[in-house]
């Protein structure tokens, strides 16, 4: 059997189990489906066919639903970005026993389930325990919808209960004078090392200057801020990035390699940016295309020429392919981009002093079906995620 015949068949096979475990959800035969639906990789197409069927149609048009059907359509394939994608759903269960809140096993629930379980189940015990949150939704899943015949059932290690057993007063009395004879004990040996603690301070304050202890005080204090510091300025919810169409381009009047763009981000909101483009999009190229731009960092001038903004492109290792990254058709000019897990707000002007932009864009890169991420996360807007024909390229 080939490659691309055992991609087909592990494709079929899970598409079998998607449609069987929605159908039981929704009482549902899985027999009035075609082998059409089943074959296909169109996740939201399967997804639709079968809810159309069961006349709840409205589901369609739930903001929540449709943000877990586009999270699954457009699943990454490469390991590391799969995690990534996992991290982010671990986040967002932090508070929520199931995707759309409350108690009740949603569609949206069954439909990630199914996507995420074989992936889930190859990792180690050691991999799981990473994911939490994730596997605590996982089981709830598995314990209360009937799969058990479609997937195989994940372990998951649950804390044991002992209960109470009341002990008899002789007992009490004796583990009540076990506890006084240790707390007494825990006591004097407390203030023995208190004793010994001021002591060996007093000792060093007189052998140590007055201007070392400030600064070693002063030292303590930036090493337990610093780290705080680096994860919030790692943050992708600093970033304002924003859909917006390029209304028109043109050369820079003074450097060859540069393009001025005028985009349009709606509301009346028109702003300059300069890319380094020239040498890869033509202007005439650019016009009336939709681009993603980072729309909060601080205006500045590049040879001359006020900028406010910076378009996100995708580039090879070397450089000799560069492209502005491509939102979904369908996307709304002017619409922030969100990144699963991460529901932070942005920054109103980055700090160029903090390196944030520097510190961020490093995570940033498309895998290997060409969708753009942060550490495996898509870039997602209300009509899916952003994408380049660049594959396994770096975003900046």
């Amino acid at each position: 059997m080939g490659a691309n015949d055992a991609a087909n068949d592990s494709l079929l096979n899970r598409n079998q189990a998607l449609v069987s475990a929605l159908c039981k959800h929704l009482s549902l035969s899985p027999q009035s489906f075609s082998s059409e639906c089943v074959g296909t990789n169109d996740i939201k197409a399967v997804f639709s066919n079968i809810v159309k069927f069961s006349g709840r149609e409205g589901l369609l048009n739930s903001n929540e639903v449709m943000k877990w059907v586009k999270f699954v359509d457009v699943f990454p394939i490469e390991p590391e970005a799969c995690k990534g994608a996992i991290e982010g759903l671990n986040e967002d269960l932090a508070l929520k026993s199931v995707l759309l809140g409350g108690l009740k096993i949603s569609e949206a629930d069954v439909l990630v389930f199914s996507i995420l379980h074989s992936l889930v189940n190859g990792l180690s015990i050691t991999e799981r325990q990473q994911y939490p949150n994730v596997l605590r939704w996982m089981d709830y899943i598995q314990s209360n919808e009937d799969l058990d015949n479609l997937y195989e059932r994940i372990p998951v290690q649950k804390v044991g209960f002992e209960p109470h057993i009341s002990k008899n007063s002789a007992e009490l009395q004796s583990d009540q004078s076990l506890k006084k004879s240790a707390s007494s004990l825990k006591t004097e040996e407390k203030l023995e090392a208190v004793s010994k603690s001021k002591k060996s301070s007093i000792e060093n304050a007189e052998k140590e200057p007055v201007l070392d202890r400030k600064s070693t005080e002063e030292k303590k204090i930036v090493s337990e801020t610093k780290g705080t510091e680096t994860d919030a300025d790692l943050s992708i919810s600093l970033l304002n990035i924003q859909i917006g169409v390029i209304r028109k381009a043109w050369k820079h009047p003074s450097a060859d390699s540069l393009l001025v763009e005028e985009i349009d981000l709606g509301d009346g909101n028109v702003r300059q940016v300069v890319s380094g483009l020239a040498k890869y999009c033509a202007p005439d190229a650019l016009a009336n295309r939709l681009v993603v731009l980072i729309t909060n960092v601080k205006p500045g001038k590049l040879r001359d020429v006020v900028s406010a903004g910076l378009v996100l492109c995708a580039s090879n290792q070397d450089h000799t392919a560069v492209e502005p990254l491509i939102p979904p058709e369908g996307a709304k000019i002017g619409e922030r981009v969100s990144f699963l897990g991460h529901d932070g707000k942005p920054e109103d002007v980055l700090n160029p002093k903090k390196k944030q932009l520097e510190k961020i864009t490093p995570h940033l890169c498309t895998d290997e079906k060409g969708i753009a991420t942060f550490k495996g996360v898509p870039f997602m807007t209300s009509a899916g995620a952003c994408k380049s024909s660049i594959r396994n390229a770096n975003i900046k």
